[in-house]
């Protein structure tokens, strides 16, 4: 299952998200915000991170205006690899290299048919481990301070 959550900037991508998902089959929980009216993104990146962080969702997708503001703010959140994409390559390999458990995506930058796109990437692409689980570790060592 997937948790997603948008500001006012991310609201109409979030949406147009919400219907691909849907028509996949993927089972998800919108946690806002529901309309245009401007909230504070910082609030909805830590519903969603706090979730995902938790294990009760998979994964998760965050929309702000950029979705810089509110790959920040999922950062935070420890155990969270939140990526900003706005490019097929990065979807994937914030995947495979990072195991990215946020994507995040501009509302005012991805349009609705890109987001389709770079989710589906995203949703599909595996974690490769490897070498690739060593430097996750290391991100996981510098969330603890021993990096």
């Amino acid at each position: 299952m997937i948790a997603i959550g948008a500001d006012h900037g991310g609201y109409l991508l979030k949406e147009e998200i919400k219907k691909y998902l849907d028509e996949r089959g993927i089972a998800y929980r919108d946690f806002g915000t529901f309309s245009e009216d401007s909230v504070d993104y910082p609030a909805v990146a830590a519903q969603v991170a706090h979730a995902v962080a938790g294990g009760e969702y998979e994964r998760g997708l965050l929309f702000c205006g950029t979705g810089i503001g509110i790959s920040i703010a999922a950062n935070k959140v420890k155990g969270i690899r939140a990526a900003v994409c706005s490019d097929a390559f990065s979807a994937e390999y914030c995947r495979r290299h990072n195991d990215a458990n946020i994507l995040c995506l501009g509302g005012r930058v991805v349009s609705p048919e890109k987001g389709r796109e770079l989710v589906g990437i995203y949703l599909d692409a595996p974690f490769e481990g490897g070498r690739h689980s060593r430097r996750v570790g290391m991100i996981a060592d510098i969330e603890e301070g021993r990096l």
